[in-house]
């Protein structure tokens, strides 16, 4: 079994992003980056499926600018086999990311697709969805547990009343939640191995996918800070000041 998973570069989880004074986007300038948190998930449980003999192979696909090669490299140090890297220098949106990965999906024919539920940058949450409509492989999303048996994977999903399992026939695309497992760390003998590991670069161009923007952002601002609570006496004095700023009728 062949198992296909996407990454993305991202700002490192730990750095508190900075927005250009301009107000036109994040700025991105000597800033860490890393792979998307849900997407490390994503590659570490198509690592374990193949340790387990579950799968035979596993390929990384990532759509970003060059240096995506660095995320991409680390997981092929994880233990990945190969990867595909689709160089766009400018942000591409999660439908033309879909479109690109249907095309991948329609040349490797796997039959795992695995993707991180969202990206931390944009919190769209969007790709894994779009991916099976234009696909018309069945999907499992937030997934907390992946079992493939046979033909078939049963993806054990977080729901509001507990927990819901799904039963999905291969090929399919599952979209990973953090409680699905704990990414290992790349050990420096397989960072040098990742190195030799083959890694392809291709182009929008190359699938036939028009990555021009429908989306236009007009502005980009630092959240506003709170303000400082007030203490009350008494429930009655609480909601007389609720009352006094509109808070409840």
């Amino acid at each position: 079994m062949k198992v296909l998973v996407a990454v993305k570069r991202v700002i490192d989880y730990n750095v508190k992003p900075r927005v250009k004074m301009d107000g036109t986007g994040v700025d991105l300038a000597n800033v860490k980056m890393s792979m998307n948190p849900f997407d490390e998930i994503a590659v570490e449980e198509a690592i374990r499926l193949k340790e387990k003999g579950g799968a035979t192979e596993v390929v990384v696909v990532s759509i970003g600018p060059a240096k995506a090669q660095e995320t991409l490299r680390t997981a092929l140090a994880m233990g990945a086999d190969r990867a595909i890297l689709v160089t766009s220098e400018t942000d591409v949106e999660p439908l033309a990311v879909a479109k690109i990965l249907a095309k991948i999906a329609e040349e490797e024919q796997p039959q795992l697709v695995l993707v991180g539920k969202q990206a931390i940058d944009d919190d769209s949450s969007q790709v894994g969805q779009m991916l099976g409509a234009l696909t018309g492989y069945p999907q499992g999303t937030f997934a907390s547990k992946v079992d493939v048996a046979g033909d078939s994977v049963n993806v054990t999903r977080e729901v509001d009343g507990g927990l819901e399992t799904v039963a999905l026939r291969l090929p399919a695309i599952v979209t990973t939640d953090l409680r699905l497992n704990e990414p290992r760390y790349a050990s420096l003998p397989n960072i040098m191995k990742a190195k030799s590991k083959p890694l392809a670069t291709k182009s929008p161009a190359d699938y036939g996918v028009d990555i021009a923007p429908r989306l236009e952002t007009l502005k980009v601002a630092e959240p506003s800070k709170r303000s400082a609570g007030v203490k009350v006496g008494s429930v009655d004095e609480l909601v007389a000041k609720l009352k006094s700023i509109g808070a409840v009728a």
